[in-house]
């Protein structure tokens, strides 16, 4: 890690504890921005210090990456503060002469707009459309001057409800593996060598749950969650039975 994103994450360490004590001591709920896979990961590194405030991470859907933090609970606070957290809906206006745009184009067009990164959540693209996370403070704005992107010009809608009408995409796969070790269980969802996932994880690219890890040794748990940077996320389904080798039978769920 560079000296920079060092400095970035104590600042953000710093912002959690303060967000923490705001919480606890003024009885209201406080929010982060959207908050990466690294950045989550600094939560993680203070829980000790901030659980007092009671901590929630949720990214408008279930399945989502980049979330936002909140302190406070119903039970300590005595009512409940929803995410202020919207889904926009993306279209273009003419799907014939649409571009294939891809989250990089997506995302491009709204930093372009303005918009801080921590005001964008997860960015799900399909099929010319797609479905973008956003405080809610921000949703109008992009309803607004989300007009075109690349060549393509588009139509934005503030999306209503609280349930996203989308299903992930996945792949299931199914083999054996020595042991429930984090490096044999990417090495069945990945066409790797046991060494490139090895340095994967050493060099801080593997998240499990949100955190950090960078250890190949790591034991995995029933339905974590493992996300490996620019080559996408798996969850560990868990075994499915043993053979007479010892060896385990394991499915895992390899997002498309």
């Amino acid at each position: 890690m560079s000296v920079e994103n060092e400095k970035e994450i104590q600042q953000l360490k710093n912002r959690i504890r303060e967000l923490a004590d705001k919480s606890y001591n003024q009885n209201q709920y406080t929010f982060t921005g959207f908050l990466g896979l690294a950045e989550q990961d600094a939560l993680w590194q203070v829980e000790r210090e901030v659980k007092f405030a009671g901590i929630t991470l949720y990214g408008g859907r279930e399945e989502a990456e980049r979330k936002l933090l909140r302190f406070g609970s119903e039970a300590e606070l005595g009512y409940e503060q929803p995410f202020p957290i919207c889904f926009i809906r993306i279209r273009p206006l003419s799907a014939k002469f649409a571009d294939k745009l891809s989250h990089r184009d997506y995302l491009g067009a709204l930093m372009n707009l303005g918009i801080e990164r921590c005001k964008i959540g997860d960015i799900i693209a399909e099929d010319h459309k797609a479905l973008i996370f956003v405080k809610e403070e921000m949703a109008e704005y992009v309803t607004d001057n989300l007009t075109q992107i690349r060549h393509t010009h588009v139509k934005a809608t503030i999306g209503t409800g609280v349930q996203v009408d989308y299903e992930p995409r996945y792949e299931e796969l199914k083999g054996t593996v020595s042991s429930i070790r984090l490096d044999s269980v990417l090495a069945l969802a990945y066409p790797l060598s046991r060494s490139k996932i090895t340095s994967q994880i050493e060099a801080g690219k593997v998240f499990v749950n949100g955190k950090l890890i960078t250890s190949n040794g790591y034991r995995l748990k029933e339905n974590d969650i493992i996300s490996v940077r620019k080559m996408g996320r798996i969850a560990y389904n868990g075994i499915l039975s043993e053979t007479k080798k010892g060896r385990y039978m394991i499915s895992v769920r390899k997002y498309i």
